[in-house]
């Protein structure tokens, strides 16, 4: 099963996982998210849902009735081995846009597939614009979840409601709205969940168990108050709508699990759910109480109080960064150090100091090693992840590719409770030491499922790794394939 992930929104734009598709973030550019969950239906099989948020403010519009509205052009393609197994193409008008206020919108397909590997394609046009479709590919695996006890993929509602069976967007009594986006803001108190278990009229017995848990993705450790255990009726299919309390949940990465267990505590099969949330204390510069420490006060030069706070970036959520920001354009210095110190204080209690100057000495080598001309170490993406994930376990450096654009993939053996992960980072400009990141299967990190064709982008006519008569002279991305796959 795969997971779903989305990006710090601190850091650049974002991706959601599974699949995602947008244009370089710029003003009136055509945006939208694509998700897929995969289910099952006793009699039918075993189905695909694909799941798409168009950004409202990112199509063009014409008057209708008292309200704007906007239409896009939709194509999907789904290839196996053997050629194209299924393929839709249609028209989809946006709901009425009233008193100027332009909503999000969603829409949903669904395809019945047999196990096994496919790649889906999709192609958006707004067709009140004369801007170029948006494509993208990616790789999908469907399990075979006819046979045992399993689980579907979890699915994420914006909200639901008791609806129409003929609704798209209907499932077991209920209009789900999905959402795709993984981040939880302060501002969201919860997450509400629908899920399937499958086959459970295979136990012997007529109950089952059905555990929930919010685990850190960091240390590894169970939020117990959000360990939860229900029983239900064993049937070919059990439906599963509830709501997870997330109001108490700190800042962080965590991984909710679903784990259907027998009388015997014997865990039979387990889905999972990665998401990140902000959930930012507030620190009080302004406090008269605030004694500044004098040694680690001394540890930073008056010079340098802006760049060693700006510093403190790459490991903070959106509330901090925010703060960070604040305090930066105001250019006072007292409160810089007391933000600094006070950061340390909370976040290591137990050993302030010696955290901060392990900190500062990062911060000092990626300065060395990943500066440009106008970015900061710490500002560089290289900077950001080794600042963030620490130092990786190994680095593949391809700066010269006969084919490809320079690029470096860093592999870690852990992250957290996460184990194998990797991030590739390209320089597209072939200057001034500017690598950034392209793709990383870490949660939280952007994903980009057509990074090898970015890559070769050095290498086509024109800089359009997709189009057919661009010339490309090896197949896209091969050496780099090669490297990704090798952990």
């Amino acid at each position: 099963m795969k997971y779903t992930d989305i990006m710090r929104i601190s850091l650049l734009f974002f991706f959601v996982l599974a699949l995602v598709f947008s244009s370089v973030a710029q003003k009136n550019e055509l945006r939208a998210y694509l998700d897929s969950k995969q289910f099952y239906a006793p009699g039918i099989g075993n189905y695909i849902e694909l799941q798409l948020q168009f950004v409202g403010r990112s199509l063009n519009y014409i008057g209708e009735d008292n309200g704007l509205k906007g239409e896009l052009m939709v194509k999907l393609s789904i290839v196996s081995d053997t050629g194209i197994v299924a393929s839709d193409a249609y028209r989809l008008a946006s709901p009425l846009m009233r008193d100027s206020i332009i909503d999000d919108f969603y829409d949903i397909k669904r395809f019945g597939l047999k196990p096994g590997e496919y790649t889906l394609s999709i192609e958006l046009a707004d067709i009140n614009s004369k801007r170029d479709p948006l494509k993208a590919s990616q790789t999908i695996i469907i399990d075979d979840l006819s046979k045992a006890i399993a689980i579907s993929d979890i699915q994420v509602a914006e909200y639901a409601f008791k609806g129409d069976e003929n609704s798209v967007f209907y499932k077991s009594g209920y209009e789900i709205i999905p959402r795709l986006s993984t981040f939880y803001p302060k501002q969201l108190s919860s997450i509400p969940i629908y899920l399937e278990i499958y086959n459970s009229q295979l136990l012997e017995d007529d109950v089952f168990g059905l555990k929930q848990a919010v685990v850190n993705a960091e240390t590894g450790k169970e939020l117990e108050n959000l360990t939860v255990f229900s029983k239900h009726q064993t049937s070919d299919v059990v439906p599963v709508l509830r709501e997870i309390d997330i109001s108490l949940v700190e800042t962080g990465k965590y991984i909710l699990e679903f784990t259907v267990i027998n009388k015997n505590m014997r865990e039979l099969s387990t889905q999972s759910y990665e998401f990140e949330r902000s959930n930012d204390v507030e620190i009080n510069i302004s406090s008269t109480d605030i004694i500044l420490d004098p040694s680690f006060q001394a540890s930073i030069t008056q010079d340098s109080v802006g760049y060693f706070l700006e510093s403190l970036i790459p490991i903070s959520g959106p509330n901090e960064v925010k703060n960070i920001i604040g305090i930066t354009k105001t250019k006072n210095e007292q409160n810089a150090r007391k933000y600094i110190q006070l950061y340390w204080t909370k976040t290591s209690p137990d050993d302030a100091y010696e955290s901060w100057m392990k900190y500062k000495a990062q911060v000092q080598l990626v300065e060395r090693l990943y500066r440009t001309n106008f970015q900061q170490g710490f500002e560089t993406d290289r900077g950001r992840v080794y600042l963030q994930y620490g130092s990786p376990t190994q680095i593949i450096d391809r700066e010269f590719s006969a084919n490809e654009y320079p690029y470096e993939i860093w592999q870690y053996d852990k992250i957290g409770v996460f184990s194998n992960k990797r991030f590739v980072f390209y320089n597209p400009d072939l200057t001034n030491n500017a690598y950034r990141l392209l793709h990383s299967d870490m949660i939280g990190e952007l994903k980009n499922p057509s990074w090898p064709h970015e890559l070769n982008k050095r290498n086509t006519v024109k800089n359009n790794a997709d189009d057919p008569n661009g010339n490309i002279e090896y197949g896209a991305g091969r050496n780099s394939r090669d490297d990704f796959r090798q952990y």
